[in-house]
């Protein structure tokens, strides 16, 4: 297993305004002491884990700029705020923490990985997250229905020839 740490004195300001400026994220107080002890970690590891394969990782929220409304979307069927916090398995998918310290796998469906250390833990063994949520979200929704009615009001129009 490898990892470095980035410089992490004062980091988690700058990802706090990068991610804020969109105004669908808040950064909570366990996002911020979250970030504060971890923010900048980036562990290479793989291989056999415990119920699920180890997967590389990187704690750094500034690698979900653009994704804020998933964030937002899932915070909300969650019943909770979710702040990002970094990726799992190069991009596949996103990391995000609630202000309970509940970390979470982030993509099309929503998984828990534990709160606070324990979820660190997990994520370094290769524990499989808990599904919370398996269908679309309200906010994709929302979205494929507007998407619908723009293709609904053009498609009568043809191609000229």
């Amino acid at each position: 297993m490898s990892g470095t740490y980035a410089v992490r004195s004062g980091t988690w300001c700058h990802w706090r305004e990068q991610l804020e400026a969109s105004g669908e994220v808040r950064m909570h107080r366990a996002a911020a002491e979250f970030l504060v002890e971890f923010g900048g970690l980036n562990l290479e590891i793989d291989g056999r884990g415990v119920s699920c394969a180890r997967e590389p990782f990187e704690l750094d929220p500034g690698l979900c700029v653009g994704e804020e409304d998933r964030f937002a979307g899932w915070g909300a069927d969650l019943g909770c705020a979710l702040f990002p916090i970094g990726e799992l398995d190069r991009g596949r998918f996103f990391l995000g923490i609630s202000e309970i310290g509940e970390v979470f796998l982030v993509a099309t469906w929503v998984a828990s990985f534990g709160i606070g250390d324990a979820a660190l833990e997990s994520l370094i063994l290769g524990v499989m997250p808990q599904k919370r949520l398996r269908s679309v979200p309200r906010w994709r929704l929302i979205r494929s229905v507007a998407t619908r009615s723009v293709i609904d009001r053009w498609s009568h129009v043809r191609p000229s020839k």
